[in-house]
Protein backbone atom coordinates (compact mmCIF):
# COMPACT_ATOMS: atom_id res chain seq x y z
CA UNK A 1 0.00 0.00 0.00
CA UNK A 2 1.24 3.50 -0.80
CA UNK A 3 1.02 6.69 1.26
CA UNK A 4 -2.59 7.62 1.98
CA UNK A 5 -4.89 8.78 4.78
CA UNK A 6 -3.97 8.36 8.45
CA UNK A 7 -4.86 5.07 10.12
CA UNK A 8 -8.19 5.20 11.97
CA UNK A 9 -8.62 1.63 13.29
CA UNK A 10 -6.67 -1.50 14.22
CA UNK A 11 -7.51 -5.09 13.30
CA UNK A 12 -5.65 -7.71 15.35
CA UNK A 13 -5.10 -11.30 14.41
CA UNK A 14 -5.22 -13.34 17.61
CA UNK A 15 -3.15 -16.54 17.71
CA UNK A 16 0.50 -15.59 17.44
CA UNK A 17 -0.28 -11.88 17.71
CA UNK A 18 -1.91 -11.55 21.13
CA UNK A 19 -1.29 -15.02 22.60
CA UNK A 20 1.47 -17.63 22.14
CA UNK A 21 -0.93 -20.29 20.87
CA UNK A 22 0.71 -20.91 17.50
CA UNK A 23 3.74 -22.49 19.17
CA UNK A 24 1.77 -24.60 21.66
CA UNK A 25 -0.94 -25.63 19.20
CA UNK A 26 1.41 -26.70 16.45
CA UNK A 27 3.64 -28.53 18.93
CA UNK A 28 0.62 -30.54 20.10
CA UNK A 29 -0.45 -31.21 16.51
CA UNK A 30 3.04 -32.37 15.55
CA UNK A 31 3.16 -34.72 18.53
CA UNK A 32 -0.26 -36.14 17.67
CA UNK A 33 0.57 -36.74 13.99
CA UNK A 34 3.93 -38.29 14.85
CA UNK A 35 2.30 -40.67 17.34
CA UNK A 36 -0.26 -41.57 14.66
CA UNK A 37 2.53 -42.67 12.31
CA UNK A 38 3.12 -39.46 10.36
CA UNK A 39 6.39 -37.95 11.63
CA UNK A 40 5.91 -34.19 11.81
CA UNK A 41 8.01 -31.54 13.51
CA UNK A 42 6.50 -28.42 15.13
CA UNK A 43 8.22 -26.37 12.41
CA UNK A 44 6.59 -28.46 9.69
CA UNK A 45 3.20 -28.14 11.38
CA UNK A 46 3.53 -24.36 11.50
CA UNK A 47 4.63 -24.18 7.86
CA UNK A 48 1.70 -26.33 6.69
CA UNK A 49 -1.19 -25.36 8.97
CA UNK A 50 -0.58 -22.01 10.68
CA UNK A 51 -3.47 -19.59 10.24
CA UNK A 52 -5.93 -22.10 8.78
CA UNK A 53 -9.30 -23.03 10.27
CA UNK A 54 -12.30 -25.25 9.63
CA UNK A 55 -12.25 -27.35 6.48
CA UNK A 56 -9.19 -25.48 5.19
CA UNK A 57 -7.28 -26.75 8.24
CA UNK A 58 -8.57 -30.33 8.20
CA UNK A 59 -8.07 -30.55 4.44
CA UNK A 60 -4.46 -29.41 4.81
CA UNK A 61 -3.84 -32.05 7.48
CA UNK A 62 -5.33 -34.78 5.29
CA UNK A 63 -3.16 -33.71 2.35
CA UNK A 64 -0.10 -33.74 4.60
CA UNK A 65 -0.70 -37.26 5.92
CA UNK A 66 -2.10 -38.59 2.64
CA UNK A 67 -5.27 -40.08 4.12
CA UNK A 68 -8.47 -39.15 5.97
CA UNK A 69 -8.11 -37.83 9.49
CA UNK A 70 -7.72 -40.47 12.21
CA UNK A 71 -10.97 -41.25 14.01
CA UNK A 72 -9.86 -39.60 17.24
CA UNK A 73 -8.37 -36.47 15.64
CA UNK A 74 -11.17 -34.06 16.49
CA UNK A 75 -11.54 -35.42 20.03
CA UNK A 76 -7.82 -35.01 20.64
CA UNK A 77 -7.86 -31.45 19.32
CA UNK A 78 -10.92 -30.58 21.38
CA UNK A 79 -9.36 -31.98 24.55
CA UNK A 80 -6.22 -29.90 24.01
CA UNK A 81 -8.29 -26.78 23.29
CA UNK A 82 -10.31 -27.29 26.47
CA UNK A 83 -7.13 -27.66 28.49
CA UNK A 84 -5.84 -24.39 27.07
CA UNK A 85 -9.14 -22.63 27.74
CA UNK A 86 -8.98 -23.65 31.39
CA UNK A 87 -5.28 -23.02 31.97
CA UNK A 88 -4.78 -20.05 29.66
CA UNK A 89 -1.92 -19.30 27.26
CA UNK A 90 0.79 -16.71 27.73
CA UNK A 91 0.57 -13.41 25.90
CA UNK A 92 2.94 -12.54 23.10
CA UNK A 93 5.52 -10.37 24.88
CA UNK A 94 4.23 -6.83 25.27
CA UNK A 95 0.79 -7.49 23.78
CA UNK A 96 -1.34 -6.70 26.84
CA UNK A 97 0.56 -3.51 27.66
CA UNK A 98 0.26 -2.37 24.04
CA UNK A 99 -3.51 -2.93 23.92
CA UNK A 100 -3.98 -1.12 27.24
CA UNK A 101 -1.94 1.81 25.96
CA UNK A 102 -4.16 2.42 22.94
CA UNK A 103 -6.22 5.63 22.97
CA UNK A 104 -9.77 4.89 24.05
CA UNK A 105 -11.12 6.57 20.93
CA UNK A 106 -9.17 4.30 18.53
CA UNK A 107 -11.50 1.58 17.17
CA UNK A 108 -10.09 -1.92 17.28
CA UNK A 109 -11.25 -5.49 16.64
CA UNK A 110 -9.95 -9.04 16.70
CA UNK A 111 -10.17 -10.82 13.33
CA UNK A 112 -9.11 -14.43 13.84
CA UNK A 113 -9.48 -17.86 12.30
CA UNK A 114 -10.32 -19.11 15.81
CA UNK A 115 -13.83 -19.25 17.19
CA UNK A 116 -15.22 -16.47 19.35
CA UNK A 117 -15.30 -18.64 22.49
CA UNK A 118 -11.54 -19.19 22.18
CA UNK A 119 -10.87 -15.50 21.61
CA UNK A 120 -13.15 -14.29 24.40
CA UNK A 121 -11.88 -16.76 27.00
CA UNK A 122 -8.22 -15.99 26.38
CA UNK A 123 -8.88 -12.24 26.38
CA UNK A 124 -10.52 -12.74 29.78
CA UNK A 125 -7.39 -14.57 31.00
CA UNK A 126 -5.30 -11.58 29.89
CA UNK A 127 -7.69 -8.99 31.32
CA UNK A 128 -8.25 -7.52 27.84
CA UNK A 129 -11.83 -8.49 27.01
CA UNK A 130 -13.28 -5.03 27.64
CA UNK A 131 -10.57 -3.45 25.50
CA UNK A 132 -12.27 -4.70 22.33
CA UNK A 133 -15.85 -3.73 23.13
CA UNK A 134 -17.33 -6.93 21.74
CA UNK A 135 -15.61 -6.60 18.35
CA UNK A 136 -14.45 -10.22 18.16
CA UNK A 137 -14.80 -11.73 14.69
CA UNK A 138 -14.12 -15.29 13.61
CA UNK A 139 -13.34 -16.60 10.16
CA UNK A 140 -15.13 -19.79 11.18
CA UNK A 141 -18.30 -18.00 12.29
CA UNK A 142 -18.75 -14.59 10.66
CA UNK A 143 -17.77 -15.01 7.00
CA UNK A 144 -18.23 -17.65 4.33
CA UNK A 145 -14.58 -17.56 3.32
CA UNK A 146 -11.95 -17.52 6.05
CA UNK A 147 -8.29 -16.60 5.72
CA UNK A 148 -6.46 -16.42 3.32
CA UNK A 149 -9.49 -14.74 1.72
CA UNK A 150 -9.79 -11.04 2.64
CA UNK A 151 -13.43 -11.29 3.74
CA UNK A 152 -12.81 -11.32 7.50
CA UNK A 153 -10.81 -8.09 7.36
CA UNK A 154 -13.55 -6.44 5.34
CA UNK A 155 -16.10 -7.67 7.87
CA UNK A 156 -14.15 -6.31 10.83
CA UNK A 157 -13.63 -2.93 9.19
CA UNK A 158 -17.31 -2.69 8.27
CA UNK A 159 -18.40 -3.49 11.83
CA UNK A 160 -16.07 -0.77 13.12
CA UNK A 161 -17.44 1.65 10.53
CA UNK A 162 -13.99 2.43 9.12
CA UNK A 163 -12.94 2.00 5.46
CA UNK A 164 -10.51 -0.88 5.12
CA UNK A 165 -7.98 1.49 3.51
CA UNK A 166 -7.83 3.35 6.83
CA UNK A 167 -7.28 0.22 8.92
CA UNK A 168 -3.99 -1.30 10.01
CA UNK A 169 -3.90 -5.08 10.38
CA UNK A 170 -1.42 -6.82 12.69
CA UNK A 171 -0.71 -10.33 11.39
CA UNK A 172 1.89 -13.00 12.06
CA UNK A 173 1.05 -15.87 9.72
CA UNK A 174 1.63 -16.09 5.96
CA UNK A 175 -1.98 -17.23 5.54
CA UNK A 176 -3.31 -14.24 7.45
CA UNK A 177 -0.92 -11.80 5.81
CA UNK A 178 -2.06 -12.98 2.38
CA UNK A 179 -5.67 -12.12 3.17
CA UNK A 180 -4.78 -8.87 4.90
CA UNK A 181 -2.73 -7.64 1.94
CA UNK A 182 -5.56 -8.57 -0.44
CA UNK A 183 -8.05 -6.63 1.68
CA UNK A 184 -6.43 -3.27 0.95
CA UNK A 185 -5.51 -2.54 4.58
CA UNK A 186 -2.10 -1.38 5.77
CA UNK A 187 -0.48 -4.61 6.99
CA UNK A 188 2.05 -4.91 9.81
CA UNK A 189 3.83 -8.24 9.90
CA UNK A 190 4.54 -8.98 13.56
CA UNK A 191 7.39 -11.40 14.27
CA UNK A 192 7.41 -11.11 18.08
CA UNK A 193 6.00 -14.53 19.03
CA UNK A 194 8.12 -17.54 19.90
CA UNK A 195 7.15 -19.44 16.75
CA UNK A 196 8.68 -16.81 14.45
CA UNK A 197 11.99 -18.14 13.16
CA UNK A 198 14.87 -16.22 11.55
CA UNK A 199 13.26 -16.27 8.09
CA UNK A 200 9.74 -15.36 9.21
CA UNK A 201 10.06 -11.66 8.44
CA UNK A 202 11.26 -12.39 4.92
CA UNK A 203 8.32 -14.73 4.33
CA UNK A 204 5.93 -11.95 5.30
CA UNK A 205 7.77 -9.37 3.21
CA UNK A 206 7.53 -11.67 0.19
CA UNK A 207 3.75 -11.71 0.62
CA UNK A 208 3.68 -7.92 0.52
CA UNK A 209 3.16 -6.66 4.07
CA UNK A 210 3.76 -2.93 4.40
CA UNK A 211 6.01 -3.11 7.47
CA UNK A 212 7.70 -5.59 9.76
CA UNK A 213 7.66 -5.12 13.55
CA UNK A 214 9.87 -7.31 15.72
CA UNK A 215 8.14 -6.38 18.98
CA UNK A 216 5.28 -4.26 20.28
CA UNK A 217 7.52 -1.25 20.86
CA UNK A 218 8.07 -1.18 17.10
CA UNK A 219 4.33 -1.57 16.50
CA UNK A 220 3.67 1.41 18.79
CA UNK A 221 6.26 3.57 17.04
CA UNK A 222 4.86 2.67 13.64
CA UNK A 223 1.28 3.29 14.73
CA UNK A 224 2.19 6.75 16.03
CA UNK A 225 3.56 7.64 12.59
CA UNK A 226 0.59 6.17 10.77
CA UNK A 227 -2.01 7.92 12.91
CA UNK A 228 -0.33 11.27 12.34
CA UNK A 229 -0.50 10.75 8.59
CA UNK A 230 3.15 9.79 8.27
CA UNK A 231 4.66 7.85 5.40
CA UNK A 232 2.89 4.56 4.62
CA UNK A 233 5.27 3.18 2.03
CA UNK A 234 5.86 -0.55 1.96
CA UNK A 235 9.42 0.20 0.87
CA UNK A 236 10.20 1.65 4.30
CA UNK A 237 9.40 -1.11 6.82
CA UNK A 238 10.58 -1.21 10.39
CA UNK A 239 13.13 -3.97 10.91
Amino acid sequence: MSAASPIEALLFDFDGVLIESEASGNRHLADYLTAAGHPTSPEQAMAQFMGLSGTDFTGAVERWIGRPLPADFRAARQAEDERCLIEGIAEVAGAAAFVRSLPAELPRAVVSSSRVRWIRTHLQHLGLLESFGGHLYSGAEHVARGKPAPDLYWHGAARLGVPIERCAVIEDSPVGATGAVASGAYVIGLVAASHCGPDHAERLRAIGVDAIARDYDEVAALLNRLRSGGEREAQQPIG
